[in-house]
């Protein structure tokens, strides 16, 4: 190592590590390699001709705009077409309740950048999404981990965390990364109630909401929120950053995410972005636009349902099927994930070390605990993959586990 660079790196990047499935993604370079590690969306349902046809029109007609700084906050008809969406459910969002950032990662790096002083407990969810831990460790946070269960948090636990004092709440509700469950609606209730008893921020990360395969629609916390403590026909001002992107219903190359909160936390949102990177790009956003306006979007979200679907299904099959007894996992009604629990003391990351001998891949689950527990537990991917595929890597990876058990 070279000391000259070692000694100066500042304090906060002694807690910054890699990303496992980053990392474990350049195993899928190898042609011969079946990876359910990433989160990635079916290429097959990329709208490519939309895309190239929008790319046409707004270069056409907006070109110098297209190609031209613009304003942090965002493409206004992008802002006011994600407004008009959140009222669908009742709840009043104007432009000015909305950010426009690059990718809901950076959301997650904002809010840790506004939030977040050394030392202080974020209440999270155990396991939690790894891309929020590995956001928030640059900025020093400890974390307060309660459980999940197949109904989402356990918030029969909460309240003890939350005489800790924690910053904020972090959830996913909907189809959570890692675990594929839903938090049940009596559970919202409670959270979103207890929340605003207390004076704890939440921070709703919804990538997935759109991406329901079987179930009722379950109101997201900032509506829940909204009906409770939002003034008639006043625009949104609750307990609730709701984050959500277009990378799971257009496409992850887009890094197009976005924020819903009150006006003045956005302001705030809009300073730190300022000094990140200006603003998300201009061409990428008013493409994004020409494609998903005027209904494409509602229409294309049903085409992956009916693709994601038959792969889950076709996972879940292959599970039954494959795996040996002793082994569980959830059943998620959407999303791009479940999650698998093996018999302790196995060690899901010595598992995956045989797997790839097997040319199959998945993500080991201690990096989505806080307190890197979880050794027994593993996330798979199924949106990626055909059913063929699927079929073929659990076959592969059921003979690593009736091998190991």
């Amino acid at each position: 190592m070279n000391t000259l660079w070692s000694q100066r790196y500042a304090q906060r990047t002694q807690r910054m590590q890699s990303s496992a499935i980053r990392e474990l993604l350049k195993l899928t370079e190898r042609p011969d390699m079946i990876s359910f590690a990433g989160g990635l969306p079916a290429p097959e349902v990329f709208p490519v001709a939309e895309f190239q046809a929008a790319c046409q029109r707004v270069l056409a007609e907006h070109g110098p705009q297209a190609l031209q700084y613009s304003t942090t906050e965002g493409y206004r008809p992008l802002r006011e077409m994600i407004a008009r969406h959140m009222a669908r459910y009742g709840i009043v969002v104007e432009p000015d309740n909305v950010l426009i950032t690059s990718g809901s990662q950076q959301a997650l790096d904002l809010i840790g950048k506004i939030f977040i002083n050394p030392g202080d407990r974020l209440l999270v969810e155990k396991p939690t999404y790894v891309g929020a831990l590995q956001a928030w460790n640059a900025y020093q946070a400890e974390y307060i981990a309660v459980p999940l269960d197949d109904n989402g948090l356990r918030t029969d636990d909460i309240e003890t965390a939350l005489r800790a004092g924690p910053k904020f709440i972090y959830v996913l509700p909907n189809f959570h990364n890692p675990a594929g469950v839903t938090m049940a609606l009596e559970r919202r209730q409670v959270l979103v109630e207890l929340a605003h008893r207390y004076g704890v921020p939440i921070i709703e990360d919804d990538p997935y909401g759109q991406l329901r395969y079987e179930g009722d629609h379950l109101p997201p916390l900032v509506i829940l929120d909204g009906r409770l403590h939002a003034s008639e026909g006043a625009p949104y001002s609750g307990n609730v950053l709701y984050l959500s992107t277009f990378s799971k219903t257009l496409a992850p190359g887009l890094r197009l995410g976005w924020v819903v909160a009150p006006a003045e936390v956005i302001r705030r949102l809009v300073q730190a972005k300022q000094g990140a990177d200006l603003h998300t790009s201009t061409l990428t956003q008013m493409v994004a636009y020409e494609v998903a306006r005027g209904g494409f979007l509602d229409r294309h979200v049903r085409l992956i349902r009916e693709v994601y679907r038959e792969r889950r299904d076709a996972m879940l099959m292959a599970l039954a099927k494959h795996f040996p007894a002793g082994v569980h996992w959830t059943a998620p009604h959407g999303g791009l994930f479940l999650w698998v629990t093996l018999p302790e003391p196995m060690d899901a990351a010595e598992i995956l070390k045989a797997a790839i001998d097997e040319r199959v891949a998945f993500v080991p689950g201690a990096s989505f605990f806080p307190d890197g527990s979880g050794q027994n537990t593993f996330r798979l991917n199924f949106s990626n993959a055909t059913p063929a595929k699927i079929d073929e890597g659990m076959r592969r990876l059921g003979g690593v586990l009736h091998r190991a058990l």
